[in-house]
This record gives structure tokens, sequence and C-alpha cells, in this order.
């Protein structure tokens, strides 16, 4: 069994999607945010960071940390602070295309295995009135780049290249593939969560 460490819903969906074996421990580790690393480092930097918290709490466990950010012209875009700020994100991608990164990494026996996952989301044009709508329905306001591709917001959107679940939050196949390269089994409810 592995131990999430998020309290994100999404990461706990897309896990139980797949069937996972595995329980949530929140990380504590304080997040960078900087225009100044590429979304890809930034991403693997947090994910790590909140692998590393809890694993630094639970030595023998194997530990999954996660960390989404949406980017365009050079800056990323987390959770929006409140509606204003929502609204200002979503006009900015407005009829255009942006990418969203997320990293992983696997905290095993003092080890770390980490990989990063980049898809790109085309917005069709959108007015500010379609916008305000969809921000008073309170759905963007704790997700990075403030808008649920599973949720209303995919009405919005007119082309995904890539990982759809990495847009959710959560890049499964990546995950998967990590898992096996860091030798952790991803289903193994009673063991120790190690593979042969």
């Amino acid at each position: 069994m592995i131990i999430l460490a998020s309290g994100s819903p999404r990461r706990k969906e897309l896990l139980e999607q797949i069937g996972a074996s595995f329980k949530v421990l929140v990380s504590e580790a304080s997040e960078e945010s900087s225009d100044l690393l590429e979304p890809e480092e930034l991403v693997r930097i947090n994910a790590v960071a909140k692998a590393k918290a809890v694993a630094s709490e639970h030595p023998d466990s194997l530990v999954l940390g996660a960390d989404t950010v949406v980017s365009l012209d050079g800056h990323t875009y987390g959770k929006p602070c409140d509606a204003e700020e929502a609204c200002r994100m979503l006009e900015t991608f407005s009829g255009r295309t942006h990418q969203v990164s997320t990293g992983i990494a696997f905290a095993v026996k003092g080890k770390i295995y980490t990989d990063v996952v980049t898809t790109k989301v085309t917005f069709g044009p959108m007015s500010k009135a379609e916008i305000s709508r969809y921000v008073e329905t309170g759905e963007p306001l704790d997700k990075a780049g403030a808008y649920a591709v599973q949720g209303i917001a995919a009405r919005f959107i007119e082309k995904i290249d890539g990982s759809y679940s990495n847009v959710v939050g959560l890049p499964l196949h990546a995950v998967t593939q990590l898992a096996r390269k860091a030798g952790v089994d991803l289903y193994d409810n009673h063991g120790e969560g190690f593979t042969d």
C-alpha cells in the first residue's frame, strides 16, 4: 500500500479509478512558486518535497508526491487566491493554448524516482460574461489554472494534446510506469508494496 502525499480529491479519485491500493496523508511541505524556474522543474521540486516530507515521518512506506501547474508565456499559474484572479487567469487562456505540467515523485527506501508530464490544452474563445458565470459556480477556486477539465469547464476546451488525467491532476500512465521503475506495487493491499 502506498501513501498519497496530497489532499487533492482529484488525485485520490484518479488512483481509485485504476484500483490502486493507497491511503492519503497530506504533506505539509511548503511549495515553491517562481517564474524563475521552468514549469517542469518547479513541479518536480514540489513533488519531491511533498514525498520527502511524508516519507520522513513514515520511512518504511512508499510515498507518492505530486504537483501541478499551468503555464503560458513564461508565467506559471497555481490556484487562484480569489474570484477576481480566477477571472483574470481564464481571460488569459481564452482562445489560446496553455500547458499543464505535473511532477510526480516516489520516495522508496531513501531513494527518489521522478517524472514530469506536460499536456497542451486549447481553450476556445470565452466572453467575460461566460467566464464570470463559470467563476460564480465556485469550481475554479481550488484548481490550478482556475478550471476543472472534468467539470463545467469542459465546455470551453477545444482540444487536449497529451494525457487527460494529467490535466485532472495525476498522469496515470506515467505514475504506473514510474511505480514499475521504482519497484512499487500499486495494487498490493497486504504486503509491503514492493514488486518482486
